[in-house]
């Protein structure tokens, strides 16, 4: 085990105050410790447990609008998500790419005239849109029919956007080191109190156990579920906003349809559920929304969560879908916030931002609700709401036209950096090199190295994964544990054997101490 001086570093103020403390290593955590960094801020962010662990890796993995946030009349939340959705397809290119929707019609659900509705406002809502606007289908003819069932003849195409979401999480909090920010993952916030114009917080090692003091002009209080608790309970700090958790819960099932296209099933209950192309073999359906009073630790599917998302896309498509097809299950808790509306499906995907100053004191400022596709317009938010307290945050804001690491793939885009590592590295098959680029875009290069054939690669744990890729993924993307590198990182949790993970973690715990990543 590492010790406190091989674990922590040094404050990025020299061991003085720092300007901000961000709890919560999600992405609004993230998101906002690289805006701030980039405007010049000395930041350090916390996390009890690796980045993106919670929350922000149990989406559907959608960057869209929120069709059917129209429907609870949400525009100015629609609005921005499309418009954030044209900036993240552009600066992060390698995580992020276009996805085509299917919406089939059943009048059983929403009328025709609705639906036309919706869809047009979604393509005109935003200016400057750029990808295909909303077509009718006839599912006689269309492709996209053939996996449906004959009952259903006509419907609708759109556009939104898919996303690699834990690895979002991690380019942000990558950028944010790479600008100067200090991010400590397994690293619990203690307690915080107020002392003399200051936040003075105590951190834990959640490893060692050890504890250090440290000093903050501002808090941030990015804790997603845990909001609450660090308001209340760990900086003891009175607050009207409440937050109210949601359970999201998916799963994956051997690939029902071919094509690159997802669909959005509507229900008699008036959810929608997605299915969604998942990992080249399989189809990702989710999500439920079931409020959640435990705590927000460990989350689990429940069967009649699974029963649910079985029978919503057994309705639509002709091979039906049982429990027993389910490969992987996953769940999260959405820490929406309470604007007291009576069905959990209903409650707003908006979010409030809260700062606390108890007069004139250490200011903290505390996320309610959010989601992944507005992320980096929170952060501008809230970096907004803080600017009268720290005016380092008042230089102009930045992250709209910044690539994230890897994102800057050339004028050829993603399928020249695929030929520009497979130029690299010519010993690397085709799927191998495209996993690669998917993943980490141009720094794909930078894990193959001066490698010249697959024993150069180091040893292999299946589906690819070398160590090279490990070792690059513990030295610059934090990874500790198996889970980290296979279910957050390279994804590959649905491609290896058990046996593969296993030597996988024997190589971890031989060839990697507890290690901080360095600004390459």
């Amino acid at each position: 085990m590492a010790s406190m001086d091989e674990t922590f570093r040094p404050d990025p103020t020299g061991g003085g105050p720092v300007d901000l403390l961000v709890v919560g290593g999600g992405i609004n955590g993230t998101g906002i410790a690289r805006d701030a960094a980039g405007r010049g801020a000395s930041v350090l962010l916390v996390e009890q447990d690796d980045l993106a662990s919670h929350t922000s890796s149990a989406s559907t993995k959608l960057i869209h609008g929120g069709l059917r946030y129209l429907e609870y009349y949400e525009f100015r939340l629609v609005r921005e998500a499309l418009i954030e959705r044209e900036k993240l397809l552009r600066i992060a290119p390698h995580i992020i790419w276009p996805m085509r929707f299917v919406l089939p019609y059943t009048p059983q659900a929403r009328p025709a005239w609705m639906l036309r509705l919706g869809l047009f406002l979604y393509d005109h809502l935003a200016p400057n849109m750029t990808l295909p606007k909303c077509k009718s289908l006839d599912f006689r003819t269309s492709s996209a029919g053939r996996p449906l069932n004959g009952k259903l003849a006509r419907g609708f195409a759109y556009s939104d956007g898919w996303v690699q979401d834990s690895r979002l999480v991690v380019l942000n909090a990558m950028d944010a080191l790479a600008r100067g920010a200090d991010i400590r993952t397994r690293t619990r916030l203690v307690s915080a109190r107020r002392v003399d114009g200051m936040w003075e917080a105590a951190i834990e090692d959640v490893h060692t156990g050890g504890r250090t003091t440290v000093r903050a002009r501002v808090l941030v209080n990015a804790g997603g579920p845990w909001v609450s608790e660090v308001l209340r309970e760990r900086a003891h700090v009175n607050s009207t906003k409440q937050v109210r958790l949601v359970k999201g819960s998916h799963i994956v099932v051997p690939r029902l349809f071919d094509g690159p296209q997802a669909y959005i099933l509507q229900n008699p209950d008036k959810r929608i559920v997605f299915a969604i192309p998942y990992e080249q073999k399989f189809t990702l359906i989710g999500t439920t929304d079931v409020p959640w009073t435990q705590a927000p630790g460990h989350v689990e599917i429940s069967p009649e969560e699974i029963t649910y998302l079985c029978e919503s896309v057994s309705r639509y498509f002709t091979k039906p879908v049982t429990p027993d097809d389910v490969v992987w299950s996953y769940a999260g808790v959405r820490p929406l916030y309470d604007d007291a509306a009576a069905n959990a499906s209903a409650v707003t995907r908006d979010y409030v931002l809260d700062v606390d100053t108890q007069g004139d004191q250490a200011p903290m400022l505390s996320i309610f609700g959010g989601k992944i596709t507005t992320y980096r317009r929170l952060a501008e938010h809230a970096i907004e709401k803080l600017q009268p307290f720290l005016p380092v945050l008042r230089a102009p804001g930045w992250t709209a036209d910044r690539v994230l690491p890897g994102g800057n793939l050339g004028v050829d885009g993603f399928e020249g950096a695929v030929s520009r590592l497979a130029a690299q590295a010519p010993f690397l098959d085709a799927q191998l090199c495209w996993r690669l680029v998917r993943n980490y875009g141009s720094c794909a290069s930078e894990i193959v190295g001066d490698a010249r054939s697959m024993a150069d690669m180091g040893e292999q744990f299946g589906a690819g994964l070398s160590a090279r890729e490990v070792d690059y993924l513990v030295a610059r993307e934090w990874a500790q544990t198996t889970q980290d590198i296979l279910w957050r990182r390279s994804r590959l949790g649905l491609h290896v054997t058990d046996e593969d993970a296993a030597r996988l973690d024997a190589y971890l715990r031989d060839r990697h101490p507890v290690a901080t990543p360095a600004v390459s």
